[in-house]
């Protein structure tokens, strides 16, 4: 253990492992400031980058951006208002009405200092667990570690969203998408939808930015948000730490809820920082001042929410079971590089367990200090009108997809998919629960066969299958019987009960069709290749008819829409819709269609800061042509070719623009 540990503390103090962190750290701390990524959608965009890249390398990178985009999202969440992450959403009750009254520098020391304690205390729990666990791991058998599966894959839909029989369904639209191209065990082509692109799986890369950082930019230009209205904190720097001194009882508390929770698969930061934030008003003097400024209140959430990267770890690297949105795609990463999560990590590669402590620690420290460093360039920046950002962070997000194939079928699968994220958030389907039944559908495929030829049925008499058995049918029926009525429902006299109902049932009945499908395409093959989409979609099938009978029943959509939708607010409802900027996203890989790949997204950039950001023309030609330089120069150091257009087949274009 002792030898391990130095092992990886000698790796990570070599200068290009090192080094690899910092990156990790600066890129998640930007993508924690910029609302509309977050943490999930920051590691989908790493992927790329990391393919081919040292194994020790490549960790700590990850690792890096992983550990501290929950430090840094605290900027726009105290400067106006705004989560930068759904980890920090907590944060704004109190730290924006502190940043309105003038102490916006107080509540962001408060809040880096307790978001260094919590990483530093989640690592620390997770350095134990790892040894507390793997007695348990070496006891598992291939029938216990299906089971395992299944009873996460439950808790994630039920947990993750309101509704239950959305997270469940969600969670298996996941798998039903795991279930497009090749069989992974018999290699038969298996619902390929007559493309060459299907004949592998769809890339996780891909789903991870179209479930996650297309809908919030979408979303967030809908609004017309503005990142901040001014940038300047004044002092405070000491009184916030003073603040988390008196209060280092409360941060322990709420960091050991924090591990607690991201150890639960289907939680994660979507509710750990509400929950600390709850256990704050429940167990404090004083209740009436939170939500009106109180430091205790920003204390809380940002302890638990950068604690829950530790917890979060523990299932994801033990047992290969993702525990959020931001672990599923960094265990595909882990994969991606080479390293197999379970029991061969604990036993054989114990170096590189404690290499992910050792980072997860050393990061928020680094990032802490970042954060400190450069707090009043970092207010700046979140000043710009987000309709300023957004066409880069368009352009970023269609380059990551288009390194996970490098062809077309990556922009096209991005924004098809893209489609049924902003959907999905618009009518309150749980996206984590998709995104992690995606990542688990290869091992849920290879587990059921492995099951069944080892065990056959008999694998029900293993005691410890039987108690995850037992497990999964309370967790699912306790769901059913005490899940609470979603909060700020339309109700059945709502004028706009009736008439919302609509795009609800459309969505309804595509999901449907894409289950039925799924199924149908599934009996023609033998029985090996087409057990798995059967079980997939008859599941989608069982849990959407529950939803489709109580729409049925109540005549309304029992979810929260847009504000456009919900009340006749007529700034709101002048907003543009997300169907007009899923039509500009579309523009945009028309162009790219049409005049290639680089001049198509400069084009739109172009376009869009000078009609939507309302931007003088040369000023939008200057923002574009530094796009063009950016994807010039990756184009040399990745040794990549853009996909062309159909302009390239008349025109060589120079450097940058081929």
């Amino acid at each position: 253990m002792i030898e391990a540990a130095l092992l990886a503390l000698a790796e990570l103090s070599n200068p290009t492992t090192f080094l690899a962190l910092i990156a990790g750290v600066v890129v998640g701390l930007m993508v924690g400031i910029l609302p509309g990524l977050g943490g999930t959608a920051g590691l989908a965009l790493l992927l790329p980058f990391v393919f081919g890249m040292d194994p020790t390398v490549a960790l700590a990178m990850m690792i890096g951006l992983t550990a501290v985009t929950t430090t840094s999202d605290t900027f726009p969440s105290v400067l106006m208002g705004i989560p930068g992450t759904s980890g920090s959403q907590a944060t704004v009750m109190d730290g924006f009405p502190m940043s309105k009254r003038g102490e916006g520098t107080r509540a962001l020391s408060a809040a880096f200092v307790s978001s260094l304690f919590g990483g530093i205390f989640g690592a620390f729990v997770l350095s134990f667990a790892v040894f507390a666990a793997k007695p348990i791991i070496l006891s598992i058998g291939f029938g216990e570690q299906f089971m395992l599966v299944v009873l996460a894959l439950s808790m994630v839909g039920i947990l993750t969203g309101i509704n239950i029989w959305k997270g469940l369904a969600a969670c298996s639209m996941g798998l039903m998408l795991g279930a497009l191209g090749a069989a992974p065990l018999s290699g038969v082509e298996r619902t390929t939808l007559g493309t060459s692109y299907l004949l592998d799986p769809l890339p996780l890369v891909i789903v991870g930015l179209a479930m996650f950082a297309t809908p919030e930019i979408i979303d967030l230009l809908r609004r017309q948000e503005r990142i901040a209205q001014g940038g300047k904190l004044g002092g405070g720097w000491l009184q916030g730490a003073r603040d988390w001194a008196r209060n280092w009882w409360l941060s322990i508390r709420c960091s050991a809820i924090g591990c607690i929770i991201g150890a639960l698969p289907g939680l994660g930061g979507s509710v750990v920082d509400w929950i600390a934030y709850g256990h704050a008003i429940q167990t404090t003097k004083n209740r009436e001042s939170y939500g009106t400024g109180d430091v205790r209140g920003v204390i809380a959430p940002e302890s638990a929410n950068n604690a829950k990267e530790g917890g979060a770890l523990v299932p994801t690297l033990l047992l290969g079971i993702p525990g959020s949105g931001s672990m599923a795609i960094l265990l595909g990463g882990l994969i991606l590089i080479g390293i197999e999560p379970g029991v061969e990590l604990v036993t054989d590669q114990l170096d590189l367990v404690y290499l992910i402590i050792w980072s997860i620690a050393l990061a928020n420290i680094v990032g802490a200090g970042i954060c400190f460093a450069l707090s009043p360039q970092i207010a700046k920046l979140t000043t710009i009108r987000y309709v300023l950002l957004a066409p880069f962070m368009l352009g970023i997000i269609f380059f990551a997809a288009f390194q996970a194939t490098r062809s077309w079928g990556d922009l096209i699968a991005l924004f098809l998919l893209s489609v049924l994220g902003v959907y999905m958030k618009r009518f309150g389907w749980p996206r984590p629960a998709l995104l992690i039944g995606f990542v688990l559908a290869e091992r849920v495929e290879s587990s059921v066969y492995q099951t069944v030829a080892l065990y056959g049925i008999t694998f029900l008499q293993r005691p410890i299958v039987i108690v995850l058995l037992i497990l999964t049918l309370l967790s699912v029926t306790a769901a059913i019987l005490f899940k609470r009525s979603p909060p700020g429902n339309l109700t059945e006299s709502s004028p706009f009960s009736h008439r919302r109902t609509g795009p609800q049932w459309a969505f309804l009945v595509a999901v449907m069709g894409f289950a039925g499908f799924i199924l149908w395409d599934a009996q023609s093959y033998n029985q090996l290749t087409g057990l798995y989409p059967t079980v997939a979609a008859t599941s989608a099938l069982v849990f959407l008819a529950p939803l489709a009978l109580n729409m049925a029943r109540t005549r309304r959509p029992a979810t929260t829409f847009y504000d456009a939708e919900t009340a006749p607010d007529e700034d709101a409802a002048a907003r543009p819709s997300a169907e007009y900027f899923l039509g500009l996203l579309l523009a945009m890989l028309a162009l790219s269609a049409l005049i290639g790949f680089v001049l198509g997204i400069a084009t739109f950039i172009f376009l869009f800061l000078w009609r939507r950001g309302a931007v003088a023309p040369w000023k939008a030609l200057l923002g574009a042509s530094g796009f063009v330089l950016f994807l010039g120069v990756l184009s040399d150091q990745l040794t990549l070719r853009y996909p062309a257009g159909l302009l390239q087949s008349w025109i060589t274009l120079p450097w940058p623009l081929q």
